[in-house]
């Protein structure tokens, strides 16, 4: 057996990510994985808003793509920065305890150009530029991508120009600093780019899905799917269970935002240098989300990270959360390799399959419990035909 584990939101599940586990499970190349577990987003995803669909559905649509276990990545960890997020994902992946590889996907197509990033990014030099370009009222990603060029050079600090070579950065830089014995793989993007708008071939980026999606217009994307993971989507869309939107209950987050105090605000995980009085004043005159991120976003501050903060401070989330890693592995879905593969788990953090399992962790667990079925009843709100409570509960392991 050899494991390999993917970090994935699936928003929507699509031929790109079903390329990429076919990559990973290549014989006699790359790292010839027979088995694939996938630490997948909850009900809220890392750009900031809830997920197209709910995460029941999407831990289905993987194992139709070719997935063999899904784990969940607790909303903290979903609405963070990208360092937090790939730390609270390889830690899972690393608390299975038999995990072999991470793999990934980048535009550089290697590990070499984003392993010799990180190395510098370790350097007492590359802290004290990192301070100085920080200084100069630059966003983070941005003095990061500074930094690294005045230490080794423009060709080796361009892998920042595309997102899942960031990503990538922050996975090895995970597996680094926890010590992890998990050896990173990665595979060359293919077709359509990150957030394109323009689909190659038969392959179209998440973003278009959801655009496709938001417009009534499902058929579309059925194309660029594999043909169960089109199944499992085209059940939610007739059921009213895609795709998400938020207008559905807008002010209640903003009657809930209003009552923040300032000290809550500051308490918010990517909350940083003042930005709590930015969102304290901002949110007693904005009349809608969209005015809301018009009043708090600036050039510093990427309104993804906007959004994060937003939605972190609608669900309650603080940055006592991701200061250690998930203090569980929750079990989404199972094919009969994903069960194969927690028979020759050696978990390091209590493993759960049901709900009933939760009444035996500790108090920090049981909070992080509460604040994820918080997170999936509202999340059941933005969907055209609302779902009840409890379907943290109600929704046994997911089998395929």
């Amino acid at each position: 057996m050899r494991v390999a584990g993917i970090v994935a939101e699936y928003n929507p599940f699509h031929n790109g990510h079903a390329i990429h586990i076919e990559k990973t499970r290549e014989p006699n190349k790359g790292c010839e994985a027979t088995h694939v577990v996938a630490v997948m987003s909850g009900s809220f995803v890392q750009r900031g808003e809830p997920a197209v669909m709910t995460k029941f559905d999407r831990a289905k649509a993987a194992l139709a793509g070719g997935v063999d276990l899904v784990i969940e990545l607790p909303v903290p960890w979903c609405l963070s920065s990208a360092e937090k997020f790939a730390f609270g994902a390889v830690s899972l992946l690393g608390a299975l305890g038999c995990v072999d590889y991470l793999s990934f996907g980048s535009e550089v197509g290697e590990i070499e150009p984003l392993q010799k990033v990180v190395t510098v990014m370790q350097t007492p030099r590359y802290a004290s530029l990192l301070k100085y370009h920080l200084g100069l009222g630059i966003s983070f990603a941005e003095a990061c991508q500074k930094s690294v060029a005045e230490i080794a050079g423009k060709k080796a600090a361009a892998v920042f120009d595309t997102p899942n070579n960031t990503l990538g950065i922050e996975y090895l830089k995970a597996l680094q600093t926890s010590g992890s014995s998990i050896k990173p793989f990665t595979v060359a993007r293919h077709g359509s780019s990150h957030d394109s708008m323009t689909p190659i071939g038969n392959t179209a980026s998440a973003s278009y899905l959801r655009t496709l999606l938001t417009s009534d217009r499902l058929l579309n994307t059925l194309p660029y799917m594999p043909t169960g993971c089109a199944a499992i989507l085209s059940a939610a869309a007739e059921a009213g269970h895609i795709p998400a939107d938020t207008a559905t209950f807008e002010r209640a987050v903003l009657a809930q935002l209003r009552q923040l105090s300032l000290a809550d605000w500051q308490a918010n995980p990517s909350i940083s240098e003042g930005l709590e009085n930015r969102f304290y004043t901002a949110v007693r005159t904005a009349t809608s989300l969209a005015e809301l991120e018009e009043l708090t976003k600036a050039k510093r501050y990427p309104l993804t990270r906007i959004r994060r903060i937003l939605w972190s401070a609608f669900l309650g989330i603080t940055d006592t959360y991701t200061a250690k890693q998930p203090p569980y592995i929750r079990v989404l879905a199972a094919n009969e390799r994903g069960k194969e593969i927690l028979s020759a788990a050696k978990p390091t953090l209590p493993l759960l399959h049901r709900a009933s399992q939760v009444s035996a962790l500790d108090e920090r667990a049981k909070q992080l419990w509460q604040l994820e079925t918080l997170a999936t009843d509202l999340h059941a709100l933005t969907l055209s035909v609302p779902l009840p409570c409890g379907a943290d509960y109600t929704t046994g392991l997911i089998r395929g």
